[in-house]
């Protein structure tokens, strides 16, 4: 097919099969730029930059004060456009292992090359913040990666799907609304015929499509996600999400529908995977294992029973929870946490100083903890949660009574 034209071949094609086809095309004809091979990727290609200079002529682009772009090579320009432009800049976190955001933050007085260093991958590692999911954010353009995109508007990425998840944990998080316009920055070999056939409910759509010849308004009329499908999300992706945890316990605790994909009563071998039978059994043993012989407002309030007593202690990685209101009541805030699938090997319970904190059995499982309960709120509180800054040799925290956190 050639570059700029809409190719009917493609429309009775799987989406594999046209991934397949434009990232050979880009090959064979030299289109594609670093990194290469494009196979599995969303396409870096020669021009990009220029295409990513109309994001400026788009309205959404002059009224928005934030904008949410994906950390894609060939996205670079737009990146770079919102930090000239002085807009706040959001990129979801790699694999959303760790929350939903990250705002790219310029040094004082960033120079235009610092600037461009701003919008690079690398740059984007170095320079970013995370934002939690209470942050209140009002995004009202988005622009993703695709592969594939026809000019109706239907997208295809590289089918690992994440822009399709962030975009509806955006919706459930308040961040985008139904006007939030969405584009794309694509080569023209990339524009082709997508029969409708193809997209799911959970699939993105694009508003505006930007190429190196020209900007494309779809007027697509196709709804987007309106949130979270969650019969369609699988314990094991909610272990490779852990903020989906949170979000899920929000919508819960509204009063929603949040049945996953593997407890339908049609699912085959409906249950729980292992791994999370097993954290159950290891959390009914250590919530048994209350200390009384714990200092007067601390309480040591679980501890990994399935560690045999003679074995070496191993470095535990710890979590601080603070801004605990008054009055929480320790079974409570279990019940919190093992609704959100973080319980700990062990507790520290100080209710009265208003904070607790949580030993995981390494930083991985520790790091998980703190994405599902970012942004958790207990009696109107906002919970302060993150890595504890002292840790001992053996994982434990250093805990001063006498100073405030």
């Amino acid at each position: 097919f050639t570059p700029g034209a809409a190719v009917d071949l493609l429309a009775c094609l799987s989406k594999w099969a046209i991934r397949e086809k434009i990232w050979d095309y880009m090959e064979v004809n030299n289109l594609a730029d670093f990194p290469r091979p494009v196979h599995h990727r969303i396409p870096n290609f020669k021009g990009s930059h220029q295409a990513c200079c109309s994001v400026k002529e788009l309205d959404a682009f002059d009224r928005t004060r934030e904008v949410k772009v994906d950390p894609d090579k060939p996205l670079e320009g737009i990146r770079l456009a919102a930090l000239q432009a002085r807009k706040t800049l959001l990129v979801p976190t790699p694999r959303l292992r760790t929350g939903l955001f990250n705002k790219i933050v310029p040094p004082p007085g960033a120079t235009k090359e610092v600037l461009r260093k701003c919008a690079t991958s690398q740059g984007v590692s170095n320079y970013s913040v995370p934002v939690g999911l209470d942050a209140k954010m009002q995004v009202d353009l988005v622009v993703v990666g695709s592969v594939a995109v026809s000019e109706k508007g239907w997208r295809i990425g590289k089918g690992e799907g994440y822009a399709d998840m962030e975009y509806a944990m955006m919706v459930a998080t308040g961040a985008v609304r139904e006007d939030t316009v969405v584009a794309t920055v694509v080569h023209d070999c990339q524009v082709v015929d997508i029969a409708e056939e193809l997209l799911e409910d959970h699939d993105l759509t694009v508003d505006y499509i930007l190429t190196p010849t020209r900007m494309i308004k779809t007027s697509c009329k196709r709804p987007k996600p309106q949130g979270i499908i969650w019969h369609k999300i699988s314990y094991e992706m909610m272990e490779k999400i852990p903020i989906l945890k949170n979000l899920r316990y929000r919508e819960k605790q509204a009063g929603k529908d949040v049945t996953l994909k593997d407890e339908l009563p049609d699912f085959p071998y409906a249950r729980k995977p292992a791994a999370l039978e097993q954290t159950a059994k290891t959390e009914k043993a250590s919530l048994q294992a209350e200390s009384a012989s714990a200092p007067s407002g601390q309480r040591d309030v679980g501890t990994d029973s399935l560690r045999a007593k003679s074995d070496p202690p191993k470095a535990l990685t710890t979590v601080y929870v603070g801004n605990i209101p008054e009055g929480t009541r320790v079974s409570e805030f279990k019940s919190t946490i093992r609704e959100l699938s973080a319980t700990p090997a062990r507790i520290v319970w100080q209710g009265a100083q208003h904070r607790a904190f949580l030993d995981y059995k390494d930083k991985a499982t520790a790091d998980s903890a703190v994405s599902s309960l970012q942004g958790l709120s207990l009696g109107g509180n906002s919970l302060r949660v993150e890595l504890a800054k002292n840790q001992r040799r053996k994982g434990q925290v250093e805990m001063h009574r006498n100073k405030s956190e």
